[in-house]
Order: C-alpha cells, then structure tokens, then sequence
C-alpha cells in the first residue's frame, strides 16, 4: 500500500478542509506528507487557509482513525483513489470541487470509454419505467458504464435493468462503504460488484446518509460520467442538483419530456424549456450528442504520419491507442504544458488527424 496513504486520508478528516482547500495545501506545501510539518504561520498563507484551518492542521492527531479505516478496507476489498493517482477518475479530476480521495467496492477500472448517469424521482412512474427499459437494451451496444445513486425509484430500476441487459453499473453512495442505504437495496448492491460493477464514497466507513451528503454525492455522479440523463422529476428534486451541477461541469445533460398534467414530468419539462437539457427522445439523442456514432468519411493518409512532427507524432500515438481521451488524461500522459497541448491539437485536427468530441475529448480519425 501507498506509503503516503495515512497522510492522503488523513487530510480529509481535517475539520474545514475541504476538497479545493486541500488541493492548494498539496501544491504549496510539495506534497501531503509535507503538510504536517508545516507552521501554522506557513499555513495560512495558503489561498483559503485562515487561522482555523491552520490551527486544526497544525493540531490535527487522529491518524488512528485513519488506521482503523485502513485496516477496514484490507479486510473488505475496498480499493482506494488519490486524485493524483493514475487510477483515480480522470472525469472527476476536472471538476474543481472533486474529491482528492475516492472509494470503492468493486470494478478497479474508474476510468470507462464511456458513461452516463441515470437519475430521477424516487416516485417513478410505468412511464419512466417502459422507457428506461427500452433505452437501456437499445443502449447495450455501445458498452457504456451505467451510475446512479442506489436511491429508490429511478436509480434502483436504472441499475436493475443495466443488470439486465449486460451493462456495468455503478451506485455512488452518501454515506461509508460498511452499509448500504436504503438497507433494502443491498442485495441488488452485492450483484452490481459481481457483474463489474462497484459502490462509490468519498466516506469513512461509519459515516452515516446524513442529509448533507446527498448532495456533494450527486456532485459525483454529475462529474465521473459524460452526460446525465433525467428521466422523471418534480420541480423539486435531487435529480434537478445533480442536472445543475452537470452544467455547471460542462457535462451533458438530457431529460425525458412528459405530459404536462403529470407531477413528475414538471422538473424535466422545465429543464427542456430553460434550455438547461436537451430532450431525449430516444437513444439517437444520446449518441449523436456524445458522437459514439460519428462514421468518418475521411481517413488519415499514411504519408501524413511522416510530416508530423515529433511533438504531433507523440500526442497522435496516444489519443490513437486510447481509443477516446479526455484532455486532462493526455496532459498526465504526455508529459506536455496545457499550452503546447493546445496548440498541437488544433494542428492534428487542421490536419484531419484526430477528432474533437463533447467534453474536451479526442479520438484519432485514423
């Protein structure tokens, strides 16, 4: 295990110390281990550190907490993420409130081709129901990776049906990884893992479903996918938050239209009309928005290989292998400035190499 991982964890149970606080400690102290041996006086020089902050570093001793929940996860298979590490959520790397440390029972692979988010009432309707069992079968083929929050309704019949029909599925829970809440759902949880699935938290174990964490739980369900998918809700709801915040991330975001007589079809409708959703009709919308059905018509000549330059050669090979990357992942593994990047991917696209998709992605046209 990480030599540094009672350090990383350590630093979230800092009381005030929030995700965007912790990041700026990280870079301006040169790494989490350094952290604690800073003065309380360096500390607050540290963009949103005050004397508060500093002082509940500075004193901060509860590592065997920490300990305790280490030795939780051996004996339980739970997998740990830095938001450094090469494993950690790419998607989730580029929103700025995303946890610098993540949890999971489960799939090892955070880092899908392809994922969307399911959400909804917890008061689903047949209607919601009948569609989401014809999307998802007409969504099979393309292999996405289905996350929702475990919650009744929506999210429940979203990961029963992703069961169904062959596709892995993710529940990103509000609370820690020794429970499953509703406690009803459990069953359904344990066959989730089984079929390449996983649980999520960015939570201790012990920590129960208070009602604060439901929404920074719906911050990552927006962020660790490419698009969120509203099938039913009133004008009120947590699936509106997490449809707010999808936007807020540059995500897409889509909602299924209803009658306008029916209560659970007022917060999706709204969302249409205000421009904050595309409508979803059918599985076309989904895959023309997020391109996974672009034919190219133009492929790359062999010869345009040879008059690449090196810098080219070297970003066309990865995107290329990847498949699909988002541009946060090919700055790690280039090892190139954001700046150089950008310039060298407009030249590959100017030169038909590669193809820009919705939320800074890029694929190799050849």
């Amino acid at each position: 295990m990480d030599n540094d991982i009672v350090y990383k964890m350590a630093l979230t149970q800092i009381p005030l110390v929030g995700a965007k606080t912790a990041k700026n400690l990280i870079g301006y102290c040169g790494g989490v281990k350094e952290i604690y041996n800073k003065s309380v006086a360096f500390l607050k020089k540290v963009p949103g550190v005050g004397e508060q902050i500093a002082q509940n570093i500075y004193s901060f001793k509860d590592f065997d907490r920490v300990l305790t929940e280490i030795e939780f996860m051996e004996n339980n298979g739970i997998k740990s993420y830095f938001f450094l590490d090469d494993t950690y959520p790419f998607r989730l790397r580029q929103i700025p409130d995303g946890p610098i440390m993540l949890y999971s029972r489960g799939q090892a692979n955070l880092n899908p081709s392809k994922t969307i988010a399911i959400v909804g009432t917890r008061k689903m309707t047949n209607y919601g129901q009948q569609f989401i069992n014809r999307f998802l079968e007409e969504l099979s083929p393309y292999k996405p990776t289905i996350v929702s929050g475990l919650a009744y309704g929506v999210d429940i019949w979203a990961h029963k049906q992703s069961l169904k029909v062959g596709l892995p599925t993710w529940g990103v829970v509000a609370h820690g990884l020794d429970r499953i809440y509703p406690s009803v759902h459990t069953s359904i949880a344990k066959e989730m893992v089984a079929n390449q699935g996983a649980i999520i938290s960015e939570y201790f174990a012990n920590t129960v479903p208070n009602r604060e964490h439901f929404p920074m739980r719906n911050r990552l369900v927006a962020g660790m996918v490419d698009a969120v998918i509203v099938v039913e809700s009133a004008i009120k709801g947590g699936s509106l938050i997490t449809a707010e915040l999808a936007n807020q991330y540059n995500r897409d975001v889509l909602a299924l239209p209803g009658a306008i007589t029916s209560r659970y079809s007022v917060g999706c409708n709204s969302l249409i009309k205000k421009n904050k959703a595309h409508l979803l009709d059918g599985i076309e919308s989904l895959v023309e928005l997020l391109n996974w059905d672009v034919k190219v018509k133009k492929p790359v000549q062999h010869t345009l290989f040879e008059d690449l330059s090196e810098v080219e050669k070297k970003v066309w090979t990865i995107i290329q292998n990847s498949g699909g990357i988002g541009i946060d992942e090919l700055v790690h593994k280039s090892g190139f400035e954001s700046s150089l990047l950008a310039i060298t991917l407009l030249e590959l696209e100017m030169k038909n190499c590669i193809l820009s998709l919705p939320g800074k992605r890029y694929k190799s046209i050849a």
